[in-house]
């Protein structure tokens, strides 16, 4: 039965390991389809066959690590965000499941706006999250059938938001195999088709092999032919020093020599934020390595073994830096994590193939080999080992956008979340990287203190650590958010923010207590004003961007923006919640992304809701309105303003409130307000002009009139 079920394993991995991602300028519209459906098919199979590896159902709801959600999240998840970037890129119309597609939408990383606070959720039943999976796979079949074929498959095309699907959940098939790491080794079982390598023994002595320097040009442009993530467009040049590079990653025996040496107690080693981390979670060792009878062995995915001391260490980058900062010491040479431009030049001066041109892998990646780490003397390309694969390969790099960045208006919140210092590349994949992140151009970054399947290879170089500057926003859409809230000189009473508060304070009178929803905070001033009159308020908006920004605010106490002031010249701005007399306030405001017509459930029991300059920006404003009142408290307030600047690129015409002629009248959406609001709210007249001013440039200004009306729950 054994032998039946191993062969039968095998079998089926010959269908779903080693897939290539697809050209997608080669061969016919109908030839792409084709393949674009047998790569769908094989990345959701694959997804379910890595969920076989938990022992029962139940174990979906443990927490594997603490920064996480639950693997229950990460199971509806990958199938919810084919779903919500769909019906962002007007690709479908309908939704499957709202209430699923709202809370397995985000959660990821760990960001402030994620939302890790488990007695937020109720999580769905195993068997429901499964029946919704199969809804969406069956739903994305007929999608792929139907959808006119297109070649060559560029950005702007719906294909490519499929595409973006099938990536997005190629990359959870590796951060979920991560989580299952974590759990305890009762919870999970060992299957045939996940097996690790068998191969161990003693660890090669390292060394340092001269690389030359060299020009690199780093990024890719929109004529390429294979699907990239926002944050690999554009181009960047840089001219490497010469340096030199360790022939194979640190294994487990040489970054032992680091544990005996007292690296882990020996604080001047560790970065003061590595120290911090080191403190917080007690680290003594790597987190996969275990002591049992004072011996070390190595947690894998699904198993517990002997320490294989000739396999990639894995590390978070605060541990990989300690190592090289201690062997610096040690060595007295300048001993140092790569750059990104210097891990990518060592790379393009040896290996000439990328991910869909190989014959074979020429590294342990892909899920071309075993389903773990194999020795570092492996697989060798010139002088090097494991140039790319067998794990993730830190740098010293924070991730940041190449000159001529841009977003992609289905996932603007892919890249730049990330964008804040804190997130550090790594290079070169793992042995369950596939998909994207097997090609020579992917930019994956982490925070320093997370794990991945990664470890490194450290570099001797007096070159200096050169970073990037990330922390000036350039976005002109966020940079004309953030100077409008925040630039020094614009007063609040002639902002729309100021004049909402009139607003209110002419019909009802604020007071300290008092929950308020922001819904359209853009980067949170009008949030932060609400709070002298309000015990709480909650800021959301629909672009991670823009709440990137009053998120760093609240944090921070400051932002750093560019502000066109006439043609190229720009001025770059640091605005400070002091210059507003706001720091005291922060702690009574809190922000999130979210889809309005998709509302979380737990944004509910507020005793008032502003809407600013949403429902018009929305996908199904009446989906909205009509459940509100949910959300409010008995006698609670809603006030809505807006300039119904209705568009068919962010709405669809059959979803517009009014704009149109009905039953040959023209039908206003004030009209659409009162039909629908009126079975449970009642009009606070008069209704408001309220103007809106936006700050192009230094001179240049738009001003929106907005429509706003005033609304009491009965």
């Amino acid at each position: 039965m054994h032998l039946h079920r191993s062969m039968h394993d095998r079998a089926i991995g010959q269908h779903m390991k080693g897939i290539k991602t697809i050209k997608l300028n080669k061969g016919t519209g109908e030839e792409l389809r084709q393949q674009i459906k047998a790569y769908f098919e094989a990345t959701f199979s694959i997804d379910e066959k890595l969920y076989e590896s938990l022992a029962s159902d139940e174990v979906f709801y443990l927490r594997a690590d603490p920064l996480r959600h639950p693997l229950v999240f990460y199971l509806g998840h990958t199938a919810a965000f084919y779903i919500n970037k769909l019906n962002i890129g007007h690709i479908i119309d309908r939704r499957v499941n709202p209430a699923f597609e709202s809370v397995f939408a985000i959660g990821v990383d760990e960001m402030s706006w994620d939302d890790l606070n488990e007695a937020h959720y109720n999580w769905p039943s195993i068997p429901e999250v499964r029946a919704y999976r199969d809804q969406v796979r069956a739903l994305m079949h007929e999608l792929i059938d139907r959808l006119p074929g297109e070649a060559p498959i560029t950005w702007n095309s719906p294909w490519w938001v499929i595409m973006m699907g099938i990536e997005h959940q190629r990359i959870h098939l590796e951060t979920s195999s991560v989580l299952i790491r974590q759990l305890p080794i009762d919870k999970v079982k060992q299957l045939d088709f996940w097996a690790i390598c068998t191969e161990s023994g003693e660890a090669p002595q390292n060394s340092l092999i001269e690389v030359p320097g060299g020009i690199i040009c780093l990024g890719r442009d929109q004529n390429e032919t294979l699907y990239g993530w926002d944050n690999e467009f554009g181009k960047a040049e840089y001219e490497v020093q010469p340096f030199l590079a360790s022939k194979y990653l640190c294994s487990n025996a040489e970054f032992l020599e680091f544990i005996a040496d007292g690296g882990y107690q020996t604080t001047e080693f560790w970065t003061p934020e590595g120290a911090a981390w080191k403190d917080f979670a007690g680290a003594q060792r790597p987190r996969f390595w275990i002591v049992e009878n004072d011996s070390y062995k190595l947690r894998t995915m699904a198993s517990i073994i002997e320490m294989p001391w000739n396999w990639p260490v894995e590390v978070n980058y605060l541990e990989a830096k300690a190592f090289c900062n201690w062997k610096a010491e040690r060595t007295g040479k300048a001993i140092r994590l790569p750059l990104e431009e210097e891990w990518q030049h060592l790379r393009e001066l040896h290996l000439h193939t990328d991910q869909p041109d190989w014959a074979e892998a020429p590294g342990n990646i892909n899920l071309e080999f075993e389903a773990s780490s194999c020795p570092v003397d492996r697989h060798q390309t010139g002088d090097f080992f494991d140039l790319i694969g067998n794990v993730w390969q830190w740098t010293e790099t924070p991730i940041y956008g190449f000159p001529g960045f841009r977003i992609h208006p289905c996932y603007d919140d892919f890249s730049t979340p990330t964008f804040d210092g804190r997130h550090n590349l790594i290079k070169g994949g793992s042995w369950i990287s596939t998909g994207n992140e097997a090609l020579r151009q992917s930019r994956y970054a982490f925070r320093r203190h997370f794990y991945q399947h990664a470890g490194f290879r450290y570099i001797q170089s007096e070159a200096p650590i050169q970073t990037h500057d990330v922390f000036y926003e350039t976005d002109p859409e966020v940079c004309i958010a953030a100077d409008s809230d925040w630039s020094r000189d614009r007063k609040l009473e002639n902002e729309l923010s100021g004049r909402l508060l009139l607003a209110l304070a002419s019909v009802m009178e604020p007071g300290k207590k008092g929950k308020v929803l922001h819904i359209g905070c853009r980067t949170g001033r009008g949030t932060f004003e609400l709070a002298r009159f309000y015990e709480h308020v909650t800021g959301i908006d629909a672009t991670a961007r823009l709440i990137r920004i009053a998120t760093q605010m609240k944090e921070e106490e400051f932002i750093r923006y560019v502000r066109k002031d006439e043609g190229e010249i720009m001025s770059y701005v640091e605005a400070k919640l002091e210059d507003h007399d706001l720091c005291e306030l922060k702690d009574k405001v809190e922000f999130w992304q979210a889809d309005i017509s998709n509302l979380n459930p737990k944004f509910s029991g507020y005793d008032l809701v502003i809407v600013e300059a949403m429902l018009s920006r929305t996908t199904v404003p009446a989906r909205f309105l009509k459940m509100i009142h949910e959300r409010l408290n008995p006698g609670g307030y809603l006030l809505i303003a807006d300039s119904w600047d209705w568009s068919e690129e962010r709405t669809s015409r059959e979803n517009w409130l009014g704009g149109f002629r009905k039953d040959g009248e023209p039908f206003g959406s004030q009209e659409a307000l009162a039909a629908i609001l009126s079975e449970r709210f009642e009009l606070i007249p008069p209704v408001l002009e309220l103007p809106r001013t936006e700050a192009q440039s230094s001179r240049t200004f738009r001003i929106d009139l907005l429509e706003g009306s005033l609304w009491r729950l009965r």
